[in-house]
């Protein structure tokens, strides 16, 4: 399970700029915790969280649960429990750490943070998905790392007749993950010599028709 980080914070601050009010249908997927599901609910959002992770799904229903916040938990890969839904706001904090092929993919706590070798094992299936998920005016807002190609999510969601932007940006410290993996980023380009934080970008795309 992946707990509360920069990123969570930075999409927490987006999410506060949509201002949700009673009654708008959120998604919150790779949901974690649950702390973007929780705080939308706090603005009267009828939330639906997604995880693949039991232990996440328990620990969202604690959380939930202690806070008496209204909040509706599906188990299951991405947009596989919801197909067929349409929401006002999805948000997505999914791994997005590029990684050293391994064959047979991420296992354990790794699941929520490695995706890849160019970190867009989950970002290219949200850009492919998330937009018919959203109903007209519509907002999905995506979080992840500027290792991972900005320009190719916007470009993916662009495709996708959204109006996508970079609303958000914040440079922090190398974690313990890229600490462990910063020779492999610069041997692949992915980090330069001088490099010595990480660039998190928040993207806002809507469905304008």
């Amino acid at each position: 399970m992946y707990a509360p980080q920069d990123d969570t914070a930075l999409l927490a601050e987006a999410l506060r700029d949509e201002a949700p009010r009673p009654g708008t249908r959120v998604l919150d997927v790779g949901t974690g915790s649950g702390a973007l599901a929780l705080t939308a609910a706090r603005h009267g959002a009828e939330v639906t969280a997604v995880d693949v992770s039991r232990r996440a799904v328990w620990t969202v229903r604690l959380n939930a649960w202690l806070t008496r916040l209204p909040v509706r938990i599906r188990r299951g890969n991405l947009f596989g429990p919801v197909r067929g839904r349409s929401y006002d706001l999805i948000l997505a904090n999914p791994p997005y750490v590029p990684a050293p092929e391994a064959g047979r993919g991420p296992r354990g706590r790794a699941r929520a943070w490695d995706a890849g070798g160019d970190g867009r094992l989950l970002l290219d299936r949200i850009c492919r998905d998330a937009p018919g998920l959203l109903r007209p005016g519509g907002v999905l807002l995506l979080v992840h790392s500027a290792l991972s190609g900005p320009e190719r999510t916007l470009e993916l969601l662009r495709e996708a007749d959204l109006k996508a932007a970079v609303v958000r940006r914040r440079w922090i410290a190398f974690g313990p993950v890229l600490r462990s993996r910063e020779n492999w980023l610069r041997q692949r380009g992915l980090l330069s010599a001088a490099d010595d934080k990480e660039e998190l970008v928040v993207i806002r795309a809507e469905r304008l028709r």
